[in-house]
């Protein structure tokens, strides 16, 4: 018998004498020890999860899986009605949009603790379960929601690398329409979130958070990291965008870039599948910026969206798996602070400094 997913974080197997094993691939590592080590293999500190993994423990009694697609307004797509259409068997809707901050006219922002726990216990969701996240794309709104629910205190929280995409070029079933406890959960997280800023009660809460400040930044500290350079600052919009050549597709928000700050494109550490790239190449790519992944890091975008697809990636250095008689072990750079407001904040404002590629 399989052990409940609260408890694969702490690997059984040994091995008979210690080695060092270093990855050249993040996902293939999840799924080369999956199919050693079954379940027990998988760690906290693991970031993304296989689908050949997702595939062999969609069942799992502790598991939830959360399609959380969303996509830029000019995109013009409806995440909630793809969702209906085809989703992973078993799948909730985690509507990104609507968990959110309602007391300020910034998109999609961080809810209050009460207002997050209200919406996952209405989902369903208790500390002891292990989350799952995909989207739509591959990696992008799904990484938004990993880093939420570990600003929230929760660490057994993964993101499908591939996402949907990867389900279903690999062969693997939809569903193509959504149950009635699916459609109503999803209705009564929207619900929850509207009653906690209304002030008014909430259903049972399940699910408990433990807010981690370090993971959040503010305005006021990304102005003050413009001065005394404690973090590196890496911007995960596009080149133009950063330089200023390019404008903002929000209007009224002032082109260019946080001074001190550098460019990565959140597409060039994902491949042609829109998997995350391999270490060494992720590694080279940001030797190449400029980033040195020994310091501390603060990443921003246009929304908070994107940029924590740059967390999930940067969360995985270094790239050291140790094997030992306790078993696997991983060394690594687990917080990475997202500036929530983002570039939408700061270029909004009057008195912020604006750097561009000319200035």
């Amino acid at each position: 018998m399989r052990k409940p997913l609260h408890s694969w974080a702490s690997p059984s197997f040994t091995a008979h004498r210690r080695t060092t094993l270093v990855r050249s691939d993040m996902a293939s590592t999840v799924a080369g020890l999956t199919a050693s080590f079954s379940t027990q293999s998988l760690s906290t500190g693991e970031p993304v999860v296989s689908v050949d993994w997702l595939h062999a423990n969609l069942r799992e009694p502790d598991l939830k899986v959360l399609d959380a697609s969303w996509y830029m307004p000019d995109e013009q797509r409806n995440p909630l009605q793809e969702y209906q259409v085809a989703h992973i068997p078993g799948a909730l809707f985690f509507d990104v949009d609507g968990i959110s901050d309602r007391t300020t006219n910034l998109p999609h922002m961080l809810p209050s603790e009460e207002a997050f726990a209200a919406a996952v216990s209405a989902l369903g969701i208790e500390n002891k379960d292990g989350v799952v996240v995909y989207d739509g794309k591959g990696i992008f709104s799904a990484a938004r929601v990993w880093w939420m629910f570990r600003v929230f205190g929760h660490d057994r929280v993964w993101v499908l690398d591939g996402g949907l995409p990867r389900w279903r070029a690999s062969g693997f079933d939809v569903e193509s329409s959504a149950s009635s406890d699916a459609i109503l959960k999803a209705s009564a997280a929207s619900e929850a979130i509207e009653k906690v800023y209304q002030g008014q009660a909430v259903g049972p809460v399940t699910f408990q958070t433990k807010y981690q400040p370090d993971l959040v930044w503010t305005l006021e500290q990304v102005k003050k990291n413009t001065e005394d350079q404690t973090y590196q600052h890496i911007d995960a919009r596009s080149k133009p965008r950063f330089d200023g050549v390019a404008a903002e597709p929000r209007k009224g928000i002032r082109s260019g870039h946080v001074p001190g700050s550098k460019c990565i494109p959140f597409p060039q550490v994902l491949d042609s599948s829109q998997t995350l790239l391999s270490a060494d190449q992720l590694q080279k790519k940001f030797e190449q910026e400029g980033i040195s992944l020994d310091k501390p890091v603060v990443a921003s975008c246009g929304t908070g969206v994107t940029a924590c697809i740059l967390a999930l990636v940067i969360s995985s250095f270094p790239l050291n798996f140790i094997f030992d008689c306790w078993g696997l072990h991983r060394l690594g750079k687990t917080n990475v602070p997202v500036y929530d407001g983002s570039w939408t904040e700061w270029g909004a404002q009057e008195d912020t400094p604006v750097s561009t590629s000319t200035s």
